[in-house]
């Protein structure tokens, strides 16, 4: 892999594009419990191996009966009950109808409900309001899920969607890849572990505290190797420690022309592509491999170092998990209700609010500051306001696109 020092700047697009066609997903496969499988990635397609629901039953509280039995009455007589786990024995004769609860079991011989709220009792004698179309109100075997259908496919991330249904079919273990295991940490002598005072020129790593959270919100496992000084031994050694993991992330250090020991160790290590691209906040990126370590470079300003994991790695983690099913996040457009400041040349993921007003319409309006170490915008934002790269200054009123926050900020 060569380095991507070609003038001008590569679009978001390219280098998401490079990425991807180079990372391949993992291939171990467990067989886990379903109660340890949330957050996994399904390995093989999962198909029911029952009926659901396996047997007729009621979608009302009411009375089950043959729905010619009405044809020339509007009277029968209740010759039992059906409950949910406790179905009548027998059969509904003619000119019978069985009382039946949601969820119960149709009876053997009837066809159709007929709600109680349409009904009168006298006793035993079921007077009937209404004469209903027949099969109304009756679920038919296999109206949810039929044997054998794919109910969960190859490549789907199992998440609180899932787990239920899995669960309402008696599947008790599954088969998944297992977690990307993401080492990382944060470089400089100026950062500073939180709880710790801050001398002059110091400021507190934030970074791997964001790090952090997407990469487990992502479904990784994760190796948090702390802060390393600009020292070249130390260096060496947390590379080292790294390799053990699928992915190695780091923050800060790989400004392209920037004299830093990473960039250094880096070279002497792996094959790195030191990449410009045309986005903002997030110019400096690397990506390569460290022996058979990926590795992404992200930058040190606490946006910028956000915005690419969350847009360039992110992806690339979902193929390497296998989740061949990851949606990228939701684009919508929207009506500006604020400037937007921007001048063109690269594409511009500022922080916004977004809104639905009175008549429908999406509106954004912008956090303020959108300067790459103001953090507290991305805590105010709901939605990254996507600017075209050739777009200059944006005016209230115009259409915008709007990029809605995924799982992982939430």
């Amino acid at each position: 892999m060569g380095c991507c020092d070609a003038p001008g700047l590569m679009p978001v697009e390219t280098a998401l594009a490079k990425i991807l066609a180079e990372v391949k997903p993992l291939e171990t496969v467990n067989t886990v419990s379903l109660s340890e499988a949330m957050g996994l990635v399904i390995a093989e397609d999962v198909l029911s191996p029952i009926n659901v629901p396996p047997f007729a039953n009621s979608a009302m509280d009411g009375y089950a009966l043959r729905r010619e039995d009405l044809v020339n009455t509007d009277t029968l007589i209740m010759a039992g009950k059906s409950f949910a786990g406790i179905p009548f024995d027998g059969q509904c004769e003619q000119g019978q109808c069985i009382r039946i609860m949601t969820g119960a079991q149709l009876p053997e011989g009837a066809d159709t409900i007929v709600m109680q709220e349409e009904t009168e009792a006298d006793g035993d004698n079921i007077r009937f309001l209404t004469k209903p179309p027949a099969g109304d109100h009756v679920r038919p075997i296999g109206d949810d899920v039929r044997l054998g259908d794919v109910v969960v496919a190859k490549g789907t991330r199992i998440t609180a969607r899932e787990m239920p249904l899995l669960a309402s079919l008696g599947v008790a273990t599954v088969k998944t890849y297992r977690r990307p295991i993401v080492a990382f940490f944060s470089t400089g002598d100026e950062l500073r572990s939180v709880g710790e005072p801050l001398e002059a020129g110091q400021i507190y790593d934030s970074n791997r505290y964001g790090i952090r959270a997407l990469l487990e919100k992502f479904g990784c496992d994760v190796m948090d190797l702390g802060i390393i000084p600009d020292n070249p031994e130390k260096l060496r050694k947390a590379f080292d420690e790294a390799t053990k993991a699928d992915v190695l992330i780091t923050s800060g250090g790989v400004s392209v022309g920037e004299a830093d020991y990473t960039k250094d160790i880096l070279d002497e290590q792996g094959e790195i592509g030191f990449w410009k691209i045309a986005m903002k906040p997030g110019k400096p990126f690397a990506f390569g491999t460290i022996k058979s370590t990926w590795f992404c470079g992200l930058p040190g300003n606490p946006v910028s170092a956000m915005l690419t994991l969350y847009q360039l790695v992110q992806p690339m983690l979902a193929k390497l998990a296998g989740h061949s099913q990851y949606q990228p996040p939701q684009r919508v457009k929207a009506k500006a209700t604020t400037v937007f400041k921007k001048r063109p040349g690269r594409t511009d993921f500022q922080r916004g609010i977004y809104q639905i007003n009175a008549n429908g319409q999406v509106e954004v309006a912008t956090t303020g500051n959108q300067g790459s170490g103001a953090f507290s915008s991305m805590h105010q934002a709901n939605c990254f306001v996507v600017l075209e790269k050739d777009r200059g200054r944006v005016m209230p009123g115009e259409e915008v696109t709007i990029e809605l926050f995924n799982h992982t900020l939430y």
